[in-house]
């Protein structure tokens, strides 16, 4: 089993679209209005609006821009690097500059137009480098 996508309900696509393509300088593809997704070599970032519910069972199975759980992560060859090219982009929205974690991880954090969190992170330290190069 493998994981394919993580899906981010939203009011309003559109901001999210602009929002993820100026982050990762990677192309959205929109489907319908209701509807993107971000591919990377590992995994997609899916974009539904709230309208997309009904295809699930209804408005009450997920509430847009109120997640306090789940930070999405993507894995930057430079940390540093990415936060002095997004700074002016990311603005107030940024939680924590970048730092180097106790895992061997070097970690940017900020939050994306509806509120949810956003890692950048890179693996710096041998050991965190081993578990994610081999």
């Amino acid at each position: 089993m493998t994981i394919a996508s993580i899906r981010i309900i939203t009011k309003d696509i559109k901001p999210l679209v602009r929002f993820y393509e100026q982050i990762t300088g990677l192309p959205v593809t929109q489907y319908t209005d209701d509807f993107a997704e971000l591919h990377t070599p590992s995994a997609t970032l899916a974009i539904g609006s709230t309208r997309t519910l009904q295809l699930f069972g209804g408005d009450d199975i997920a509430r847009a821009a109120s997640n306090f759980s789940a930070i999405i992560e993507f894995r930057v060859p430079d940390v540093d690097i990415a936060y002095q090219t997004l700074a002016e982009i990311l603005g107030d929205k940024v939680i924590q500059k970048p730092t180097t974690m106790p895992w061997g991880n070097r970690s940017l954090l900020f939050r994306d137009p509806d509120g949810n969190l956003v890692n950048f992170f890179a693996p710096v330290t041998q050991e965190a480098l081993k578990k994610f190069d081999g």
